[in-house]
C-alpha cells in the first residue's frame, strides 16, 4: 500500500509539472471526445480498464485519466526502420475513432513518416528541430528492425542519405525514454531471420539506453497506448521482464488465458485445419499453436477494437512477441514438439520428462498421449 501511495504522488508531481507546459494542440481531449460523441462517462470507464490493464489499483484511474488529458504535453518522435508500417496501422486503423486512436491522435506526434503531410527536405527539417527542441524531454517510439550490416548501408532514408543506424544513434541520444514497438525493432523480427544478410538488430543492440520491448508483429493498440500513457504519467518504464516489456503486458502465457485451454486440459486437439475439432473450437496445438511458449497479453485485449485475435479466428499462436521467433517458433502449422527451449519461467506446465538434458515446458503431462502418441489405424 505504502509503495502504491508514494507511485500516486510520484504521478501527482509528474503531471503537475507537465501542467507547466503550454498545450500543443488547438483542441483539448474533451473537446475531440465531444466531436466524436464519446461521453465522459465513456472516458471514465476507459480510464478505469487502463488502470487494470496496468495491474494498479482502481484509484489511479484519476491519473490515468488527467494523463491523457495532458498527453501534448509530451512531445513524440516515431521512427520508422525496416518495416512494413503494421505496428502503426494497428494504432491508427480503426473505423470509427475510439479512445486509443484519440489518445494517439492528441499526444504531441512531432514526427511520423506515414502520417504527416510533410516529405523530402521539409520531413527533414521537422525531425532535425523536434530532435532539437525538445532534446532530453521527447518520447521516442522506433518501429523495425536497425540493418547493421556494411555500416547500416543497407537501409537510408530521407534526402540526405542517412542511414538508420545513423538516425537511430542520434534519436536516442536525446530521448527522455525509447520505446520499440512491434517485434522488429524490438528483437529484429523478420529482418533478423536466419541468414540476417542486412545485419538487422533491434533496438537494444544499438543504442546505449534502456529500451521498453512492445513484441508482436503487431503489438495490440492496448499495449502501445498503455505504455504510452505510463510514461505520460510517472515519465519512467514500467516493470520490465527479462526481455524488457512490460510485466502488465507480457507477464502471462497466451495459453494460460486462451479460450481453448479448456480444450488442451481435455486432450481435445484439431488434428488438420477445417476437421470436425477445428469446427468445435478445439486446441490448435497440434497444428502448430506456440501459445504455451508465448508471452502476451492477445487473449485478453485482443485486436480491432477487441473483436479477436488469431486463436479465436482459428489459426495458432505463432509466438510473434518472442525473441527470434521467425528461426525458434518455425514450423508455424507444426507443435515444437520436444525441441529445446529456452526462457521459459517455472511457472511453466511440464510433461515431467528430461529432453537432451532440459525439461520440455509448456506441455501438459495430460496431453502427452494424445500429442506424442501414433494416430490409430483405422
Amino acid at each position: 500500500m505504502d509503495t502504491h501511495a508514494a507511485l500516486y504522488e510520484q504521478g501527482k508531481a509528474r503531471l503537475d509539472a507537465l501542467r507547466q507546459f503550454a498545450p500543443r494542440q488547438q483542441q483539448s481531449l474533451i473537446e475531440k471526445m465531444q466531436q466524436h460523441g464519446i461521453s465522459r462517462r465513456d472516458f471514465m470507464k476507459w480510464s478505469a480498464m487502463v488502470t487494470s490493464m496496468l495491474a494498479l489499483p482502481l484509484p489511479f484511474s484519476n491519473l490515468v485519466a488527467e494523463a491523457a488529458e495532458l498527453a501534448d504535453r509530451v512531445p513524440l518522435i516515431w521512427l520508422h526502420m525496416a518495416e512494413c508500417t503494421g505496428c502503426s496501422e494497428s494504432l491508427i486503423r480503426t473505423d470509427t475513432p475510439n479512445l486509443d486512436s484519440l489518445i494517439f491522435d492528441h499526444i504531441s506526434l512531432e514526427y511520423h513518416e506515414t502520417l504527416m503531410a510533410a516529405a523530402g527536405w521539409q520531413a527533414e527539417e521537422n525531425l532535425e528541430n523536434a530532435l532539437e527542441t525538445y532534446k532530453g524531454r521527447y518520447l521516442l517510439a522506433v518501429e523495425g528492425a536497425i540493418p547493421t550490416a556494411n555500416n547500416g548501408s543497407f537501409l537510408t532514408v530521407g534526402c540526405k542519405g542517412h542511414t538508420g543506424l545513423e538516425i537511430i544513434k542520434h534519436a536516442a541520444d536525446g530521448a527522455a525514454a525509447i520505446i520499440s514497438v512491434g517485434t522488429c525493432a524490438a528483437f529484429g523480427g523478420v529482418q533478423a531471420a536466419y541468414p540476417n544478410p542486412t545485419g538487422a538488430k533491434g533496438v537494444h543492440e544499438v543504442v546505449s539506453k534502456p529500451v521498453i520491448n512492445l513484441g508482436g508483429c503487431p503489438p495490440s493498440e492496448k499495449n502501445i497506448v498503455g505504455t504510452l500513457m505510463y510514461f505520460i504519467m510517472f515519465g519512467k518504464l514500467p516493470a520490465l521482464d527479462m526481455f524488457n516489456r512490460p510485466k502488465w503486458a507480457y507477464g502471462a502465457r497466451v495459453h494460460d488465458n486462451c479460450e481453448r485451454r479448456g480444450r488442451f486440459d481435455a486432450g481435445e486437439f484439431v488434428e488438420e485445419f477445417g476437421d470436425h475439432g477445428a469446427k468445435e473450437g478445439y486446441c490448435l496445438y497440434k497444428v502448430g499453436c506456440k501459445g504455451p511458449y508465448t508471452y502476451n497479453n492477445c487473449p485478453t485485449e485482443r485486436f480491432n477494437h477487441h473483436t479477436s485475435w488469431p486463436v479465436l479466428a482459428g489459426h495458432g499462436c505463432m509466438g510473434c512477441s518472442e525473441p527470434n521467433f521467425w528461426d525458434d517458433m518455425a514450423d508455424f502449422e507444426k507443435p515444437l514438439g520436444r525441441q529445446l527451449l529456452h526462457g521459459l519461467d517455472a511457472t511453466a506446465d511440464t510433461i515431467g520428462a528430461v529432453i537432451l538434458g532440459a525439461t520440455v515446458v509448456g506441455i501438459g503431462a495430460h496431453a502427452v498421449a494424445s500429442i506424442f502418441a501414433k494416430p490409430l489405424e483405422e
